[in-house]
């Protein structure tokens, strides 16, 4: 079986930062993990100055988005500026033959300007959100997200949650054994829980009961099987309801229920790809109380059945 290609479009003035995400994910041998054929392509091919005020040199022109089966645009240089049209009708061509296509941050301005983000969900920088859901009214714009995924489309909120996203692609291809694997080599987590809202600058500074519930989220990873409710952890901590809920959210930008959800849909899929327990026993180490509710909540978040992630990733039922 043939490397997946994986095509960035880079750009004049693009973030050095935002150019290095995918080329560190795709570009590089990691151990486990299986190689990418990775391409860097620009509009006009040659020396390109980044944002930082250094040069790199691009050798190939749009034409290397040809047969790729993941197309990234990892940035663009000024939300103000529409892109070129030749970029823009390269993206359309390239849908059309069935790539998958990904905006990090400001590149969801690009994929909404060819019209390729059009009735899907989609995210970017939070500090951008308002002006690009007014720009682009036919988009369903969700702000509180690091990464969304609608169909062949993903789209990342700002900077570092573009090594969220890409992970999120690895983890869709490969598994999260072999995505954890590549998160710990990188040394950042392998799945963040909650969304842009635990970025946005908050009036209040962190506090020792924000480093007691951190201490808690962790002890929650390894008690997901309990059940849990927000009294009971707030007992835990120290603290009233009230406080308990309020820096809950401040720390991880979710509510418990969601936190808790997220955490436990991880776990399965980890345990559904690296283990050989069924699903009834998975349901109970996850803490969804019955398979039934775990089959729920998994088509849900994925689109398939536990048993069908484990085909996928395994090759057994």
């Amino acid at each position: 079986m043939s490397a997946p290609v994986v095509t960035v479009i880079a750009f004049e003035r693009i973030s050095a930062f935002h150019l290095a995400v995918p080329g560190v994910v795709f570009g590089e041998r990691h151990p486990g993990l299986p190689p990418f054929a990775y391409r860097v392509c620009a509009e006009v091919p040659g020396l390109l100055t980044t944002s930082s005020g250094f040069r790199i040199e691009v050798v190939d022109d749009l034409r290397a988005l040809d047969g790729a089966d993941t197309v990234i645009v990892p940035s663009w240089r000024d939300p103000a500026e529409r892109p070129p049209p030749a970029m823009l009708d390269a993206l359309v061509a390239a849908q059309e033959r069935g790539a998958q296509l990904v905006g990090l941050c400001l590149g969801a301005y690009v994929l909404a300007e060819a019209g390729l983000l059009d009735g899907r969900r989609a995210t970017t920088h939070w500090a951008w959100a308002q002006d690009f859901a007014r720009r682009y009214p036919a988009v369903r714009v969700d702000a509180d997200v690091l990464y969304v995924e609608d169909g062949q489309v993903v789209t990342s909120a700002g900077t570092a949650a573009g090594l969220d996203c890409c992970l999120h692609l690895v983890r869709r291809r490969y598994g999260a054994e072999v995505a954890n694997s590549l998160a710990r080599r990188l040394v950042v987590p392998p799945h963040r829980a909650g969304g842009q809202a635990q970025f946005v600058e908050h009036p209040m500074p962190a506090t020792a009961r924000d480093s007691r519930v951190s201490e808690l989220l962790d002890w929650l990873r390894a008690h997901l099987d309990l059940p849990h409710s927000i009294d009971s952890l707030a007992r835990r901590t120290l603290m009233s309801r009230r406080t308990f809920t309020r820096h809950f959210q401040q720390l991880t930008g979710v509510s418990l229920g969601v936190w808790l959800q997220a955490e436990r849909l991880a776990l399965a899929q980890r345990l559904l790809e690296s283990t050989e327990q069924p699903v009834e026993a998975i349901a109970g180490l996850a803490g969804f109380g019955s398979p039934e509710s775990l089959r729920l909540h998994f088509r849900k978040a994925f689109g398939v059945a536990p048993t069908a992630w484990r085909r996928t990733f395994r090759g057994s039922v």
